[in-house]
């Protein structure tokens, strides 16, 4: 009698994950004719910090930007293969792409408040969704704030512009208005690489005070921040997915000598 045995897990791409929030499925896209990602597949954790990290031109920005379909605002893209959030295919034709991007949010490399007051960027998802009401908006902005640990240097100039804040305080009230429309996903892609040391250590200090709201992924050129910050850890290189695992085995007992290579700093 035959016994079908369970095809073995490769450890060094398939980490036991449990309930995970997102699945990516041998996902392809090509840039033209330039394949930039090649079939990846991994899962995502619920409420913990996924960091994926690879050198310049790897695939990291991209594999982010398909997670709200964000690469569907750049000609010339096509993709095969799947993402699945919390169960459904984010490529069904019948989703509502903003409605994707409410509740899967983006904070961007370089920090992009509005040209509005302090006040009016974090709000500003909220009135898109037709919300007006001025006590439902304060405390809105007032708890975003809180959550992006902000309030208490910015409470007392709401209405001043947010141009006029600092570099480090401009990316966290970018994170305050990602969170004012309470997503479930965050996406940072290399949200402090214009930042000085200590707004760097103030973000990544939020990134960990968020984890029990919300499901974080970043994109890290910086390998120690990734360490640091990261729960775990994705690999990539040249469009390919090279191994993803827990963040502390990745760094300290990577399973392929590809990922040694580029942790110990041979190559990349």
């Amino acid at each position: 009698m035959n016994v079908e045995t369970a095809p073995q897990r490769d450890l060094a791409l398939e980490p036991a994950i449990q309930d995970p929030i997102l699945h990516i499925d041998s996902l392809s896209l090509w840039y033209g004719e330039k394949k930039a990602l090649k079939e990846i597949s991994m899962q995502i954790p619920d409420k913990q910090i996924t960091a994926f990290i690879g050198p310049s031109g790897c695939g990291k920005s991209t594999l982010l930007r398909c997670i709200n379909r964000l690469n569907d605002l750049i000609d010339n893209v096509r993709t095969e293969g799947d993402i699945r959030f919390e169960g459904g295919s984010i490529f069904d034709p019948r989703i509502d792409i903003n409605a994707l991007r409410k509740r899967i949010g983006m904070v961007f490399q370089k920090s992009n408040p509005f040209p509005k007051s302090i006040y009016e960027n974090v709000a500003y998802g909220l009135r898109i969704q037709g919300i007006n009401k001025k006590r439902i908006l304060d405390e809105a902005v007032e708890k975003s704030l809180h959550g992006a640990a902000l309030w208490d240097e910015v409470k007392d100039r709401l209405q001043d512009s947010a141009l006029g804040l600092s570099g480090g305080q401009q990316q966290r009230l970018c994170i305050a208005r990602a969170i004012a429309v309470e997503p479930e996903v965050i996406l940072l892609d290399e949200p402090c690489s214009a930042l000085d040391p200590i707004a760097t250590a103030r973000i990544e200090e939020l990134m960990q005070d968020l984890k029990s709201q919300y499901t974080q992924v970043i994109v890290t050129h910086n390998m120690q921040q990734a360490s640091r910050v990261s729960d775990f850890t994705a690999f990539l290189y040249l469009g390919e997915l090279i191994e993803y695992g827990p963040t502390e085995r990745l760094f300290l007992k990577p399973i392929k000598k590809q990922t040694e290579d580029y942790i110990t700093g041979r190559f990349g």
